[in-house]
């Protein structure tokens, strides 16, 4: 399955001096064959964006309106900064994808528009996104999902949050059978357990640096 880079990322990295890293590209070749990945990874490895860069690649290569990627973190603070820092190449290459958080601080009107004209990629936690699956018109939201990022999957898979979450993502999956599941840590010390926790039913890349 081709996982070259579309033009504009391609030159983006270029213009910086860098070359995409082979865990990167092993992150969008799975998204080309339509697998499920688990991406263990150190800090400063680059794994959040090799989690988004298949995302930004479809929405480069196949542009649309609605709600196409959904990012859980356990953290508020720590879905702002992943926008901040995801919006920063966005913009440099002047790509028209919308990007938003939803939490508990958002404001309500913006919380109502993002379920009537949802973003192309949201940013969550788990408790937002329970919520949201709760309204009777949750589908109309979710039917063009196509990945579900888990960020820091280590910090709360195996607690109580972690099980909401595998409950939210099992209402996703029934609306939309094809959703990719995707999830990132900097440490995990069994990654079997993780990859069945992930996803039970669907085969699993675990991707890790080389």
């Amino acid at each position: 399955m081709d996982a070259r880079l579309p033009d504009p990322l391609e030159s983006w990295f270029a213009a910086r001096g860098w070359r995409p890293r082979r865990h990167q590209m092993d992150m969008l070749a799975a998204a080309r064959r339509g697998e499920h990945a688990l991406l263990v990874a150190p800090t400063g490895a680059g794994k959040t964006l090799a989690g988004f860069l298949p995302t930004i690649a479809d929405l480069i290569e196949a542009p649309g309106e609605g709600l196409h990627t959904l990012y859980v973190s356990p953290l508020k603070a720590l879905a702002v900064d992943v926008r901040r820092n995801l919006l920063a190449p966005i913009e440099e290459m002047g790509l028209p994808i919308s990007v938003e958080t939803r939490t508990g601080d958002t404001p309500s009107d913006r919380k109502a528009r993002q379920r009537a004209r949802p973003p192309q990629i949201l940013l969550t936690t788990p408790e937002s996104l329970s919520l949201l699956l709760s309204y009777p018109d949750a589908a109309l939201m979710f039917d063009r999902l196509r990945t579900v990022i888990i960020d820091e999957v280590h910090a709360f898979a195996t607690q109580k949050r972690g099980d909401l979450l595998n409950l939210s993502m099992a209402r996703l999956q029934a609306i939309n059978p094809a959703l990719r599941r995707v999830a990132l840590s900097a440490t995990v010390a069994d990654v079997d357990a993780y990859r069945a926790w992930l996803a039970p039913d669907g085969d699993i890349n675990a991707v890790t640096p080389i």
